[in-house]
């Protein structure tokens, strides 16, 4: 298989940058969209890095110039600032989304959240961020390219005993609690973005030592059945 050029927004992100470890281990060339302040792990350092501001078309576009796919893993952090998620995760993708539509980038990888789209729900205390993350996630839907959304449960930085941990892969709406590791939903992002079945489809995930480890070609027999 040729080696592709992924694109990732958000790389420097606590799930960005492991998205972008975990192409590398594929084999794959991430490309970092990265803000001029933005600070990288050193074993990024010699991955393709193109500072910008994804407020800047013109920039953005020239930066998704060539690539293969992007991973989308910008997200708004908790702030005072209430009008960042709507910002981040719902205009801040559609204009990634746009940016791909006119570069000729159909492939797209969106890392959004478990319940997007619940009104009712305590993290929506920090600027509706559910509800504008759905927001997101129906500009790619409704985009025609070739979109998986991931919306993993709670995050932790945990990088001990994942090989033996099973994600657990469902549908939209189908799970409201549970957590999973930074470093396995990058695992699941890679993995989507190699598994064509997986075009078109809402993915949650979570994770346990207690779960079976199954692959996402066979999970999806049983979500799309």
């Amino acid at each position: 298989m040729s080696q592709r050029t992924i694109a990732i927004t958000g790389a420097s992100g606590k799930t960005g940058f492991r998205i972008a470890e975990e192409l590398m281990a594929y084999g794959d060339c991430p490309r970092l969209l990265l803000r001029s302040e933005s600070v990288i792990p050193e074993t990024l350092s010699k991955a393709e890095q193109v500072r910008i501001s994804l407020q800047d078309p013109s920039a953005l576009d020239a930066a998704l110039k060539g690539v293969d796919a992007l991973v989308i893993a910008t997200g708004a952090r908790p702030s005072i600032d209430l009008l960042g998620p709507m910002r981040v995760d719902a205009w801040g993708v559609r204009s990634q989304v746009e940016s791909c539509l006119r570069v000729g980038v159909s492939r797209v990888i969106l890392v959004s959240s478990l319940c997007a789209g619940r009104w009712r729900h305590p993290l929506n205390l920090f600027g509706l961020i559910l509800v504008w993350k759905r927001i997101g996630e129906q500009a790619l839907e409704n985009s025609g390219l070739d979109w998986t959304v991931i919306r993993p449960g709670g995050l932790s930085e945990r990088e001990q005993s994942l090989e033996e941990e099973g994600v657990y892969w469902t549908g939209p709406n189908q799970q409201e609690k549970d957590s999973i590791p930074r470093r396995l939903v990058a695992r699941c992002c890679v993995e989507a973005l190699n598994t064509p079945a997986s075009i078109g489809k809402i993915l949650e995930v979570t994770s346990s030592a207690s779960r079976p480890l199954i692959a996402l070609p066979e999970a999806l027999l049983s979500i799309d059945s």
